[in-house]
């Protein structure tokens, strides 16, 4: 299969380098998370890989050639940039047929991706009709219009419903376990949680992470315990005997660092401590990738006084 791969990548727009000596890779079977703050060069690198851009310096391959180089590209690689790129005033199924003609596809797989994407029965509505989320649709159905072996996606849950979201999650984790490349760009934490299997995160066009997701996570955010009850000067008396670190919150609950729940439940039922909530507090993405990426940001806004 084919794999993504980046090399020394750098982009320069006159003095300000967008992408700065970019190295990673991505694999097949696997569904890879491209991650970053707004301006940290995730979408000039999809476009260097493209070849929308070139380069400064470096490389961006897939299976070892130039995007500009692949015969019939779509056959090759399947891309969604820009949800606005139909044109309006074509129906989605011309969009489509245009595409697969172009690229020596069967006219058939228009049909196909209609249906696998939801759009059969609107395929012969104008594009300008559609609102973002069918658009969305649109362009996933042209990436997968030549069943690519590589597919890259930008933002693809822009615009979905909820039933949308959780088709596009069922849809990535499929093409990775057909062991396609697949790696797709997002700003939804949760999102890319639920359907990422390894992370690459950028923070002002360098690389901070080349990681499994989870590995990432628990590298960075520590999981506890979710402590609420009635007696807090019980349970801190109990924590402190037996050397663990709590932290009481404003609204009364307390999180007890490097701890187990059967632990805490076990020590506070010893001490004969009334609990009133007890749950494991799980790491999350969000709060990983906020830890990382902190001082990474180009644009941030900042808090304002009461």
């Amino acid at each position: 299969m084919t794999s993504i791969e980046v090399q020394a990548l750098t982009k320069e727009y006159g003095t300000r380098r967008a992408v700065d000596d970019l190295t990673f890779t991505v694999l097949p079977g696997r569904v890879t998370g491209f991650l970053g703050p707004n301006g940290a060069g995730k979408s000039t690198t999809m476009r260097l890989v493209l070849g929308l851009d070139r380069p400064t310096s470096g490389t961006a391959t897939i299976g070892g050639r130039a995007y500009a180089t692949l015969g019939e590209p779509l056959r090759h690689v399947g891309a969604l940039l820009d949800a606005q790129a139909a044109h309006g005033s074509r129906t989605a199924r011309d969009h489509l047929r245009v595409l697969a003609v172009s690229n020596r596809l069967a006219v058939r797989r228009v049909d196909e991706v209609l249906e696998e994407t939801g759009l059969a029965s609107v395929a012969r509505r104008r594009v300008k009709t559609y609102s973002l989320g069918m658009r969305q649709r649109l362009g996933i159905a042209a990436a997968l219009l030549g069943d690519p072996e590589v597919v890259m996606l930008d933002e693809p849950s822009n615009g979905l419903d909820p039933e949308g979201i959780i088709w596009i999650r069922a849809l990535l984790r499929r093409l990775a376990g057909e062991g396609r490349t697949v790696l797709v760009s997002s700003h939804l934490m949760n999102e890319t949680a639920s359907f990422a299997d390894h992370l690459v995160v950028l923070g002002r066009g360098r690389l901070l992470a080349d990681t499994p997701m989870r590995e990432f996570i628990h590298a960075r955010v520590e999981p506890g315990v979710r402590v609420r009850t009635t007696d807090a000067t019980a349970l801190k008396a109990a924590l402190d005997r037996h050397g663990h670190d709590a932290v009481e919150h404003e609204d009364g609950h307390w999180t007890v660092r490097h701890a187990r729940v059967e632990d805490i439940g076990r020590l506070a039922s010893q001490a004969g401590v009334p609990l009133l909530e007890l749950a494991a507090e799980e790491a999350t993405l969000e709060q990983a990738y906020l830890d990382l990426t902190a001082t990474e940001a180009e644009f941030t806004a900042q808090p304002q006084e009461a």
